[in-house]
């Protein structure tokens, strides 16, 4: 105890040059944890976004594309798929349930989705949680939109409120329908998905927007809801069996009336990590530089106050200080300066994960997490912990010589 009372005020006699290699290792720690974080949530959002969907048909592009743009609504689809098709392969043997989906219009920036009814029945995420209802209920009519609880909040929308949408993705679109405006009938439950932050709208609405089709607003039967699509952007399918899964998706790939395209989520989502695993990789890598880069600055600090230390550690020689007790004394104030380094890293990284969650929530579609820190980064901080540990004995095996060598008469 004589000699952590002892190592804390030799901390505090030095604080200017303790206090910036507490920062750097602070900054590291921090660094590594939000990596970990941020890597760890992403991951699981991503996952998060759809569950229970066997297929997603598409026009022929890439896998990694169908998936981005039809889930994710990141990027878009040149082609879509013709409503003839899309009857066809959903009348198959097999199919349990299919969710048509028409991308392509906006409204302030959030993405309008054209569907049917199927999709509050039969979309899942995260671990096949269904779509809850904030507030109100399904479009039953033609002009009704159901939004997500980030549209709500962000525009602050209510149920009753008329809302004009657009032609066109993002904040730039090509004009504005205020000859039809929706009325919102339903709020979406969060999900932490891009859900949140989609407007639904049937998929006769769509026609609609795009000048075409009927607006007999008052029918408010299945077929009015679905009216007369030429072509939709992509739609997601579940079996009754894994068989079926496989044998339908093969017949899509090899579908001679247009060019489709069917993927397995799961199987894509983990292709899609696979191609981002380098990119994990790097970021470790630069986060691991910088707490080492840190650790070798507390030894330089070290080494370097050693050297206008040694009357000091004299002086504690000749009042029965032995070359064990220096030696502990150096290697307690390292280990002190790295677990206050990797303390202050923590709040800094809660802080930091506080201040940012909403922005990547809204911009990235990654929800973080803000909770306890779990087994594997409690591990990273006893790594450092104990690399700092290994570094302070080298200061303190010069100490440890020193006081040997030097005794009461001082080189200066």
């Amino acid at each position: 105890m004589i000699l952590f009372k002892l190592a804390y005020k030799s901390l505090l006699n030095r604080r200017a040059s303790v206090l910036l290699t507490l920062l750097t290792i602070a900054i590291s720690v921090m660094l590594l944890l939000s990596i970990e974080r941020v890597r760890v949530d992403a991951k699981s959002s991503f996952s998060n976004t759809i569950s229970g969907t066997d297929l997603i048909v598409g026009a022929r592009t890439g896998d990694i594309q169908l998936l981005l743009s039809s889930v994710f609504r990141i990027g878009h689809t040149n082609n879509g798929v013709s409503w003839q098709s899309y009857q066809y392969i959903t009348k198959q043997r097999g199919v349990k349930w299919s969710i048509p989906i028409s991308l392509g219009d906006s409204h302030k920036g959030q993405a309008v989705l054209g569907t049917t009814l199927d999709y509050f029945k039969h979309y899942r995420f995260a671990k096949k949680q269904p779509l809850a209802f904030e507030q109100g209920k399904a479009f039953s009519s033609i002009n009704e939109v159901v939004i997500g609880s980030e549209v709500a909040s962000k525009l602050a929308y209510k149920i009753g409120d008329a809302i004009v949408i657009s032609h066109g993705m993002g904040n730039t679109s090509f004009h504005h329908h205020d000859d039809n405006p929706f009325k919102v009938v339903g709020i979406l439950k969060p999900t932490g998905t891009p859900v949140d932050k989609t407007l639904h709208v049937p998929l006769a609405a769509i026609e609609l927007i795009h000048g075409g089709g009927h607006d007999d607003h008052h029918d408010h039967s299945n077929h009015a809801l679905v009216g007369h699509p030429k072509q939709i952007t992509a739609f997601l399918m579940g079996f009754d069996s894994p068989l079926y899964t496989l044998q339908i998706r093969r017949n899509i790939n090899q579908f001679k009336p247009e060019p489709l395209l069917a993927i397995m989520p799961t199987v894509t989502l983990k292709e899609l990590w696979e191609m981002l695993a380098i990119i994990e990789k790097i970021l470790l890598l630069f986060s691991f530089l910088v707490v080492i880069i840190s650790l070798l600055g507390m030894l330089t600090t070290l080494l370097a106050n050693l050297n206008q230390r040694r009357r000091e550690l004299a002086i504690l020689r000749s009042v029965g200080a032995r070359p064990w007790q220096l030696f502990s004394l150096i290697s307690i104030e390292s280990l002190l300066t790295t677990f206050l380094g990797c303390l202050v890293g923590c709040i800094l990284f809660y802080a930091l994960m506080g201040t940012t969650a909403g922005y990547l929530q809204s911009q990235a579609g990654v929800s973080i997490n803000i909770n306890m820190l779990s087994d594997y980064e409690l591990t990273l901080i006893g790594v450092i912990m104990a690399a700092g540990f290994i570094i302070g004995l080298i200061p303190a095996t010069r100490a440890y010589f020193y006081s040997l060598s030097d005794g009461m008469s001082i080189k200066i």
